[in-house]
């Protein structure tokens, strides 16, 4: 459970503003969905394998200006 602490003066709009982030840094939507199926372990490396590979070739590639 998310406990979010909220001063007197400070508007709902701020705090649900606050919820959202840390719901997020939470990662809870991100487990609910991997736990919806199973993936084998092998599939799970694979994927992180390629999306480091992906990332290297971002950072990798030139700058052009």
């Amino acid at each position: 459970m998310l406990i979010i602490d909220v001063k007197d003066s400070e508007s709902i709009d701020k705090a649900l503003k606050k919820y959202k982030k840390k719901y997020e840094k939470s990662q809870v939507l991100k487990q609910l969905r991997a736990r919806k199926h199973f993936t084998k372990k092998s599939v799970e490396r694979r994927a992180t394998v390629l999306k480091a590979a992906y990332r290297q070739q971002i950072l990798n590639k030139p700058v052009e200006y």
